[in-house]
């Protein structure tokens, strides 16, 4: 860790840009039950591990020598971690979250935040939800922010688009059934705050699902 290049990092997190038209042509076809291809990116893809569901996704053309753990602010069983992906070769980032966090009533009283830059969450009546948000500098990644409101959590990871003022929303599934919403959002008028929203169900019903595809997975 110690000759870990965190400039490199910075820069290379920038270049992370993606084709709106691919973006657009690609989706717009897929079958149901599937979820649309991002250029340059793998995932999200959902599933649970032991009492946490983990949120994982893969930038294809970021390499990375080391990587780095952080706890989610409130969260107090949560994390985001980034590190070298061994199957790509490129940098696999995870968001780990514990179940006990996810109905925790606490949560349920943050204050209400939109997405970061102050644009309505897509999907969500009301446009917000309550939410803790927060910066890796070391990563030059800003504005995470995790949404949870009755039976719906929500999370934004940033990272650059460039599909300035797009927020392109498609139904997200896994192993075929729908669990939410994602949002590939574009830049703002400040060239800002782009970056992908998920939203999922997060009742009963949806965590004995994902129960059910982590224990088919396990054999």
């Amino acid at each position: 860790m110690e000759n870990f290049n965190w400039i490199t990092v910075r820069s290379a997190l920038t270049t992370v840009v993606l084709s709106f038209t691919l973006m657009l042509s690609t989706s717009c076809n897929k079958p149901e039950g599937e979820n649309p291809e991002i250029e340059g990116v793998t995932g999200p893809v959902l599933n649970l591990i032991e009492d946490n569901m983990i949120i994982s996704i893969v930038f294809d053309d970021l390499v990375l020598d080391g990587g780095l753990r952080f706890p989610i602010p409130e969260y107090e069983r949560s994390f985001v971690e980034v590190g070298p992906d061994f199957d790509s070769g490129g940098t696999l980032m995870t968001v780990s979250v514990s179940l006990q966090d996810l109905f925790d009533d606490k949560l349920k009283m943050l204050d209400p935040q939109t997405l970061p830059g102050g644009r309505p969450l897509p999907g969500v009546a009301g446009g917000t939800l309550p939410a803790t948000a927060f910066s890796i500098q070391d990563w030059g990644m800003e504005d995470f922010a995790f949404y949870l409101g009755p039976k719906l959590f929500g999370s934004f990871i940033p990272f650059k688009l460039g599909v300035p003022g797009a927020i392109l929303t498609y139904r997200f599934y896994v192993d075929g059934k729908r669990m939410g919403n994602i949002s590939l959002v574009g830049e703002d008028e400040n060239g800002q705050n782009s970056g992908m929203f998920l939203i999922l169900d997060v009742d009963q019903a949806t965590e004995d699902y994902l129960r059910d595809v982590a224990e088919f997975y396990r054999y």
